[in-house]
């Protein structure tokens, strides 16, 4: 996507040919800055800190860190060691596991003096295929945009509600949810974006906010709770959001505060969608909420804010009481009942084992096996 009319990815390799750039998103939205990954624990970090974040992007991350092992010591246990640091990073994002699977299966026949290329290709294929995944996600998301754009008077924009961030900062390029969004913009179609702050780490208030201003998208930033309100009052025509993992029976786990957006969107009749790249479908899992483990991260997200304060100097500072006690859960799952549909590379699906199966057999076949 662009930043001020420049073209961007997330995460690239480096003119030396080894090294990874990836955007540091916890310096976003007041600076711009682009970090360089150049082994194992730094990759792992960036994982885990969420310089780099989003189940897509995670993947990818995960899979040239694997490659980064690699050109470091290609042996059997630098494998098995790689595997092990980088899949314990974050729990939920299934991408990772999906990522590291690859990797592993992949380099294991191999001598290790042959790894290492091995790596860095699939790694590279990993990256390209996200971006052919979203853009797709994008051009079949574009269907359901027009034909609520065929409703609207004359100038009348369409009105699109997200939730966190699955834009082209949480994939490797066009991004999830906002695949569709860019879309619809860079056809000219009149489309505004509702972007949920997501609090407590505020991605949609510092990252979807940030991407969208930059590309050009017209958007709002608004509080969590302000969704419900704009659907009683039919301000907003569809939602889309996107997702760390997707059960084989249609169950979504996406960001904590999804599911509240699904029961207002549930009540008041407005379309509720999840975009969704087939490698986040975990066909092993039915149920979400008893099966999917749920990211537990730490009291500072929620007690402490950071911030440009009005002479330019970015602040960290308290905003719950000393001694308050804080649970802080990553994500939550929004059943299959309350989704209207599942916006894929191979259309947008109804959330059903069967129809998941059919769309994707070859994913289904392999975890059958």
């Amino acid at each position: 996507m662009k930043v001020d009319g420049k073209q961007m990815r997330s995460i690239w390799l480096e003119p030396d040919g080894w090294s990874v750039g990836v955007v540091d998103q916890t310096r976003l939205p007041h600076d711009f800055v682009v970090a360089r990954i150049t082994n194992l624990d730094e990759a792992a970090h960036a994982i885990r800190a969420m310089m780099v974040r989003g189940a897509p992007l995670i993947g990818a991350t995960a899979a040239y860190g694997m490659a980064l092992a690699m050109r470091s010591d290609g042996s059997d246990a630098s494998l098995d060691h790689a595997y092990r640091t980088l899949i314990e990073t974050r729990p939920t994002a299934i991408n990772l596991k999906w990522a590291l699977d690859e990797m592993r299966g992949g380099l294991r026949p191999l001598p290790p003096s042959a790894r290492t290329d091995m790596a860095y290709a699939r790694a590279g294929e990993i990256a390209e295929e996200d971006i052919a995944i979203n853009q797709s996600i994008g051009r079949h998301g574009l269907a359901l945009i027009e034909t609520i754009r065929a409703t609207k008077k004359p100038g009348e924009r369409v009105n699109v509600l997200t939730h966190c961030n699955a834009g082209w900062l949480a994939t490797v390029d066009w991004g999830t949810a906002t695949a569709p969004i860019y879309t619809a913009h860079d056809r000219g179609l009149a489309v505004h974006v509702w972007v949920d702050e997501t609090r407590p780490r505020n991605q949609g208030a510092s990252l979807t906010a940030w991407e969208l201003g930059h590309h050009g998208v017209p958007h709002t930033v608004i509080p969590d709770n302000t969704g419900g309100h704009l659907m009683q009052h039919g301000m907003v025509d569809l939602v889309i959001v996107g997702t760390d993992r997707v059960t084989a029976t249609g169950d979504v786990c996406n960001k904590i505060g999804t599911y509240l957006k699904a029961l207002a969107a549930h009540d008041n009749g407005v379309p509720f969608y999840v975009a969704l790249p087939s490698p986040t479908i975990d066909f092993g899992i039915d149920d979400g909420i008893r099966q999917i483990p749920i990211e537990q991260r730490a009291a500072e997200e929620v007690t402490m804010m950071t911030g440009r304060t009005a002479d330019g100097r970015t602040e960290t500072v308290r905003i719950v009481p000393e001694g308050s006690p804080v649970v802080n859960y990553g994500f939550d799952v929004t059943p299959a009942r309350l989704v209207t549909g599942l916006i894929t590379e191979r259309g947008v699906l109804r959330p059903d084992r069967a129809v998941l199966a059919g769309a994707f057999p070859e994913r289904f076949n392999a975890w059958a096996l």
